[in-house]
């Protein structure tokens, strides 16, 4: 925190996870209100995935090239534009809804790779690269626990409206935020970008490539859980939808006990035991969740989801910024976001079909199982030795500005 960028870039994000959880549990919520259908909540999970899918690779390449700081609050820009179509939507214009989900997460596919090629620019990637991501996760573990619920508090008394205004106001804000930072990275090659430069990165490093595999396999588990979710709690606990905002209030607070002993965990385990450990101890909390009967069990299985898949999340981000080419950081970022995307289409396609073959109770415990498979599939694919998650040393120099990075003797 002593980092003037951090904190800037600590502050936007914590300013616009606020208004982005609030409507974690409004969106699903409401457009399951509007239609009353399974297929049609869980195609707003669906849809998320798709510009990243589609024009990620291509964004990464182009922010290999661009100002980072620059790309970032113009996509929050874009966001807020984004969110506001939404304030138009109602029974007879859904669809509305799922083109503001395009945009938004068109936005958002420009924001994170960069996000993620900024921060090592930022701090250096010695020890303080993870513990910057491990703040970064607490926080937004904070606001996942109390967001959600508030959320729902304020879709059933003000009203949707309001919900999207206050995420449209932090996304202005964080823009403002960002457009202060001093740290610059800026690209010295002048050769033209090719879409899949940062997936050709990806595959020839070993590290790198059993990380995708693994966590893609994870995720599509987690993403079907996730299109289930509101119909999990209204037909099997027998609650109203807003009681899924508790549950994902659970999650944060696993999530905020995983951000605290992530770094600690890092320095007790190499990074395919932690991966698997925290994969498997997942899949057997999300068994936990989907065979609750009341909604305090469930809420208490949330719990006990976030606190491996933090520490999950945290090193696999830590791992692709330490291992990946510098010249093609943002490149290999959004190759991983897309995976992250062409999981949650899968997942949020196939859940609720499945379900209309099998049956929700069936369907939930067939992701969770898919769950435990990723975790094997981790301990595979993934290599033991350290020295396989070192980065090449960069033959140019990236960064500009008032913030070098620290060189550590943790940095190859």
């Amino acid at each position: 925190m002593r980092n003037r960028d951090f904190r800037i870039l600590w502050l936007s994000g914590a300013v616009s996870g606020l208004g982005s959880w609030l409507l974690v549990v409004a969106i699903p919520v409401y457009v399951f209100t509007l239609t009353g259908s399974t297929v049609a909540t869980g195609l707003t999970l669906a849809l998320e995935a798709l510009p990243a899918l589609l024009i990620g690779p291509w964004a990464g390449v182009l922010l290999d090239r661009w100002d980072l700081a620059r790309a970032m609050w113009i996509a929050d820009l874009a966001g807020a534009a984004a969110v506001g179509v939404i304030l138009f939507a109602d029974r007879d214009h859904v669809w509305l809804i799922y083109v503001a989900i395009l945009l938004e997460n068109t936005a958002t596919t420009v924001f994170r790779p960069a996000s993620r090629a900024l921060l090592p620019a930022v701090v250096g990637t010695g020890d303080e690269l993870a513990t910057a991501n491990a703040l970064n996760a607490a926080t937004g573990s904070v606001l996942r626990l109390a967001t959600p619920p508030l959320g729902a508090l304020l879709l059933a008394g003000p009203g949707i409206e309001f919900v999207l205004a206050v995420d449209i106001a932090s996304y202005l804000l964080s823009a403002a935020t960002i457009a202060t930072v001093h740290t610059r990275r800026h690209a010295t090659t002048a050769e033209p970008p090719h879409a899949l430069e940062g997936l050709r990165a990806t595959v020839e490093h070993r590290a790198l490539r059993g990380v995708l595999i693994g966590q893609t396999v994870f995720l599509t588990a987690n993403a079907g859980l996730t299109a289930l979710l509101v119909p999990f709690t209204v037909d099997r606990l027998h609650a109203p939808g807003y009681v899924v905002g508790y549950l994902i209030s659970g999650l944060g607070a696993g999530y905020l006990v995983g951000a605290a002993v992530s770094t600690y965990a890092a320095r007790r385990l190499g990074i395919r035991e932690l991966l698997t450990i925290t994969q498997l101890a997942s899949a057997g909390a999300y068994f936990a969740l989907f065979n609750s009967p009341n909604v305090p069990l469930a809420v208490g299985a949330a719990v006990l989801i976030g606190f491996p898949g933090s520490i999950l999340l945290i090193t696999a981000g830590t791992t692709i910024q330490r291992a990946a080419p510098r010249e093609v950081l943002a490149s290999v970022g959004a190759i991983f976001f897309a995976a992250d995307s062409l999981a949650l289409l899968l997942g949020g396609l196939a859940a609720p079909a499945i379900t209309l073959a099998i049956g929700l109770p069936a369907t939930l415990n067939l992701l969770a199982t898919l769950a435990v498979g990723a975790a094997g599939l981790t301990l595979v694919v993934v290599p033991g030795h350290p020295a396989n998650f070192t980065r090449p040393r960069a033959a140019k120099a990236f960064t500009q500005g008032q913030n070098q990075p620290r060189r550590t003797s943790r940095e190859p």
